[in-house]
């Protein structure tokens, strides 16, 4: 019995650079792809005409024809082969033009993680491998569906046989639709791995963001396909964010001003712009584009409000505020756990949807639990409930991030008149963690 032999992908790698190129081939050496490789955009068309390519890894800046060029022309001729984008440079322009007219399915950075790229190289291939899969059965059930109406008025037997190979074929293409979905959602969150590249560790947010939604979507039986785009969304809401510089994408947004501040607030609806591309994705950039708007209206980039906000982005904001409040991204200070859920709580129906916010500090709390406010002796409490006596058990600060009153302090009843007054001064509510006398047991005779 002969069998098949299935032929060796054929993969193009293109760079003007001949280092670059060595370090290619060094690393895909022992790998089952048959490699093809060109120095410009030119030679690279050359090379597509006289070979079955299956994937194109192209550099983004060549002179004489782009990356993004040569991925929009490759695009052209087969709408079928993988195209991949690298590059050193956070060039918005070209990474928008390569996803708009090259349908780029990965973009990666240079200086590259071999074990990132060989990854992105296997599922790119896997992806093109269940694509034509899925078409071959499309076209196997239309086949069949003409059969079977020729067969139709002589042989009803047939008939039942052919229809229950057609109810298998169609269960197959569900799975593998299924599939693509699933590849979809896991494609977004390793892309949310490069994004975290641009920041520190200690500013990295996607993945927090990713676990906060998920909970919160199972919490509230959010359907199936909602969870999908609300994921996607997680792992993809600063997308946008990729072309600012080091020191922009890592200031806390309160303290921007001017150019800075319109760049700030720009930045859902690039998002949006570098998604709405790629169908799959269309309906978490919708989510995207408003999860920066607020309960009361005064949000942006479209100052919906209220029910009109869709909830995925209503539980996006939750997410990314009290994630991005703990990380330094929204004031200069950073919050700890209880204090992010309090500015929440302070802020509902303000910034966040009121009916949301019960469930959400609760998820929180099973999340990412802080243990201080499991001591028994531990308080949270507004100015006007405070007591003389009371030890504050955490720093007290400002909302412009300036020091009050530090751990430890014994609160007088003149202490506390002077932070009620200063309340009224400033317009503003604090809460405090304070300490509570423990009660002394009493003396018996």
């Amino acid at each position: 019995m002969s069998t098949e032999t299935i032929p060796a992908p054929c993969v193009l790698l293109v760079d003007d650079e001949e280092s670059i190129l060595n370090s290619l081939r060094r690393l895909l050496r022992g790998q089952p792809y048959q490699l093809l490789i060109a120095t410009s955009g030119a030679q690279a068309l050359e090379l597509f005409e006289q070979h079955k390519v299956d994937l194109v890894l192209s550099d983004a800046r060549m002179p004489g024809m782009d990356g993004a060029t040569l991925l929009a022309e490759v695009h052209k001729r087969d709408p079928q082969c993988m195209n991949l984008l690298l590059t050193g440079y956070a060039d918005i322009a070209t990474i928008t033009a390569a996803i708009n007219e090259g349908r780029i399915y990965r973009y990666l950075s240079k200086p590259w993680d071999d074990e990132e790229l060989l990854h992105a190289l296997r599922q790119a291939l896997m992806h093109q491998h269940t694509e034509r899969e899925r078409k071959r059965l499309l076209l196997l059930s239309r086949k069949q569906n003409d059969e079977l109406r020729q067969l139709n008025t002589t042989l009803e037997q047939r008939v039942q046989s052919r229809t229950a190979e057609l109810q298998q074929t169609a269960d197959m293409l569900d799975l593998a639709y299924d599939e693509l979905r699933r590849s979809y959602v896991t494609s977004t969150e390793v892309f949310s791995l490069l994004i975290n590249q641009r920041l520190p560790r200690n500013k990295q947010t996607n993945q927090q963001v990713i676990a906060l939604v998920r909970a919160f979507a199972s919490h509230i039986r959010l359907s199936e396909g909602d969870s999908h785009n609300l994921n996607m969304a997680a792992a993809l809401y600063n997308i946008g964010k990729l072309s600012w510089p080091d020191a922009l994408i890592t200031a806390p947004a309160d303290l921007l001003y001017s150019k800075h501040r319109d760049t700030y607030r720009s930045y859902p609806t690039q998002s949006e712009t570098l998604l709405m591309s790629l169908e799959p994705l269309q309906d978490a950039a919708r989510l995207i584009r408003h999860h920066q708007e607020r309960w009361d209206g005064n949000g942006f980039p479209d100052r919906v409000k209220g029910d009109a906000i869709p909830l995925g982005s209503r539980i996006l904001k939750l997410a990314v505020d009290f994630v991005e409040l703990q990380c330094g991204l929204v004031l200069e200070r950073q919050m700890n756990h209880d204090e992010a859920l309090l500015f929440i709580q302070k802020y509902s129906e303000k910034l966040y949807d009121p009916d949301l916010i019960e469930d959400f500090c609760l998820i929180c709390s099973q999340q990412m639990p802080d243990i201080t406010v499991t001591q028994t002796n531990v308080r949270a409490l507004e100015t006007r409930r405070l007591e003389p006596g009371m030890v504050l058990a955490r720093n007290l600060h400002a909302d412009n991030g300036m020091l009050l009153l530090n751990e430890g302090k014994v609160l007088s009843k003149l202490l506390i008149d002077k932070l009620v007054a200063f309340e009224a001064i400033e317009s503003s509510r604090y809460t405090l963690f304070v300490r509570v006398p423990e009660p002394q047991p009493a003396l018996t005779e």
